[in-house]
């Protein structure tokens, strides 16, 4: 190849990147950006927690037995349908992703038939009891440290409360509420 073709190409290169920059100078000109103003929605501001973070939060909250005094199942039902993607609510329904929950108040902890629970579930002890499942409904990992439920929780009381109602009716033999 000649030195001429050699500036023909390094021209026609040139040239293009030459026209492309033009075409956006004049781009520019023409057209303004408007600025966005009020139009979108406004982003919450950041809010700083007290040095006690949750128990701050439970101080707030009222007592469980009060709330559950309140509660409403078919509110709790309705709020359950975000557990019925891992967990199953029927009477000798299959485990899913979760165990099944009939009857879950009452039974002892890590011990439904057939579902494979984390060390940790099975090293927990004790019997499902409102107040259990309350603080486990409300934060899995907080409530049992390497659980591997990867739910994040439910943060209302209100909302806890309507489940445990929800989850009362799901018995052949009900656990009663706690008196407050």
């Amino acid at each position: 190849m000649d030195s001429f073709e050699l500036n023909k190409v390094a021209g026609a290169v040139l040239g293009t990147l030459l026209f492309a920059m033009g075409t956006g100078f004049l781009a520019e000109l023409i057209y303004k950006p408007k600025p966005a103003g009020d139009h979108g929605y406004p982003l919450p501001a950041a809010q700083e927690e007290p040095a006690g973070g949750g128990a701050a939060e439970a101080a707030k909250e009222e007592p469980l037995p009060v709330r559950l005094a309140s509660a409403d199942a078919a509110k709790g039902q309705s709020a359950a349908k975000k557990c019925a993607a891992c967990h199953s609510f029927d009477k000798g329904g299959p485990n899913k992703v979760g165990p099944n929950l009939w009857g879950i108040v009452g039974r002892p902890k890590g011990s439904h038939e057939g579902f494979n629970y984390s060390a940790a579930m099975k090293a927990k002890g004790g019997d499902w009891s409102y107040d259990d499942l309350d603080h486990f409904i409300h934060a899995p990992k907080g409530f049992v440290s390497g659980t591997i439920m990867a739910f994040a929780g439910v943060p209302s009381g209100a909302e806890r409360a309507d489940i445990l109602a929800y989850l009362k009716t799901l018995s052949d033999k009900p656990v009663d509420f706690p008196k407050p």
